[in-house]
């Protein structure tokens, strides 16, 4: 039986999608395959994925989101009224470039046709034995930041009904999760820690938005989604500055969002993006409430290169200045593959940071 949640390693989500499952996708492109082929393959390859995490001895375990196209399309997919636009933001890499990408808009009215990640999660906890099943989806705001005012036809939405719909989205597939026996769901959030650059908000003014207004708009919709959530459940938001084969869409420490982040937003563990100077430093951390957890992003997803583990243990007494030790864990800061896609990096360093990341749990906290 386990304890927790939260762990003291954790995984974020998205693992690289291994050659089979991208073959077999490849292969139903071409007509060469037929669905249930498909189905075949990413069974055996969840399966896969979760004995892996198991054997690691991670005491938490995803499907590695490999049913998914992305940590964002697979949830609007499943919805009736989206149509994809190209985002207000751009992702940048670490040689200057800027890559535009598609989001979402609701030209229609926003249906759900079927349950959107309860299948998924009735297939994780069906292959894992020992770890406990965590089901990840993305946070509302996404429907709206990469937008604003543009997220919807206005002949069909105004700003308050367009949540509304979407508050109603996220109520049942959490009801569902829930009455399917989910103790744990993570929820990643983008466009607040987006926030905390300084050109993301000036981008912001200049699209007749407030970055202040923002944030209380989505505390306040979290909020009707979260409160009065089924009991038992441990809700966690996982803060990422974007994540597309290595690319970003802002830099920035928390400290603009952070107090609002850390006491107003209905959840009980932050998974927290600190892989680089993007992220900026802990001090931040002297917002986070005596009954909050803080997962440290210590270790990054999108560069090969494998971090050191007396070098994590000093960033984590460094956060422990901050947030107490008995409070805090360690992850990647993101998952390996956002997008099917994936990272720069191979599977082998993948495990490999995962390995990491449990080694030095256990010489932190004694356990994982």
């Amino acid at each position: 039986m386990v304890a927790g949640p939260p762990f003291r390693a954790e995984v974020i989500g998205s693992f690289l999608r291994p050659r089979s499952l991208k073959d077999a996708a490849t292969a139903i492109a071409a007509g060469k395959a037929t669905a249930a082929d498909y189905q075949s393959v990413l069974e055996r390859e969840i399966e896969r994925v979760v004995a892996k995490q198991e054997a690691l001895g991670l005491q938490v375990a995803t499907d590695g989101e490999f049913g998914r196209t992305s940590w964002f399309g697979f949830f609007f997919e499943g919805l009736d009224g989206f149509r994809l636009e190209p985002s207000l933001f751009r992702f940048r890499d670490s040689e200057g470039g800027s890559f535009e990408w598609p989001t979402c808009v609701a030209g229609g009215k926003i249906r759900r046709r079927a349950p959107i990640t309860l299948a998924e999660y009735r297939r994780l906890k069906a292959f894992t034995k020992t770890a406990l099943p965590k089901a990840t989806l993305p946070t509302p705001s996404a429907f709206h930041f990469f937008r604003f005012t543009q997220a919807f036809d206005p002949a069909i939405y105004d700003q308050g009904s367009y949540f509304d719909d979407l508050v109603a989205v996220y109520r049942r597939e959490l009801a569902e999760l829930a009455e399917a026996g989910c103790r744990y769901v993570q929820m990643d959030e983008v466009p607040v820690a987006m926030l905390c650059d300084p050109l993301v908000r000036e981008q912001t003014r200049a699209e007749g938005g407030d970055p202040d207004r923002l944030l209380d708009l989505y505390v306040g919709v979290m909020r009707r989604i979260l409160d009065d959530r089924p009991v038992g459940v441990t809700v966690g938001m996982h803060l990422c500055r974007g994540n597309f084969r290595s690319r970003w869409m802002a830099t920035g420490g928390y400290e603009p969002v952070a107090a609002r982040l850390f006491n107003d937003f209905p959840v009980d563990v932050y998974f927290l993006e600190y892989d680089s100077q993007r992220a900026g430093d802990f001090s931040p951390l002297r917002h986070v409430p005596g009954d909050r957890h803080v997962v440290l992003g210590l270790v990054s997803s999108k560069t090969p290169a494998l971090e050191r583990r007396d070098d994590l243990r000093r960033r984590i007494d460094e956060a422990a200045k901050f947030v107490d030790l008995e409070r805090l864990s360690l992850s990647s800061q993101c998952g390996f593959a956002s997008v099917a896609g994936g990272n720069s990096i191979d599977e082998d360093t993948q495990w490999a940071k995962l390995g990491l990341i449990v080694d030095t749990a256990r010489a932190v906290w004694g356990t994982a």
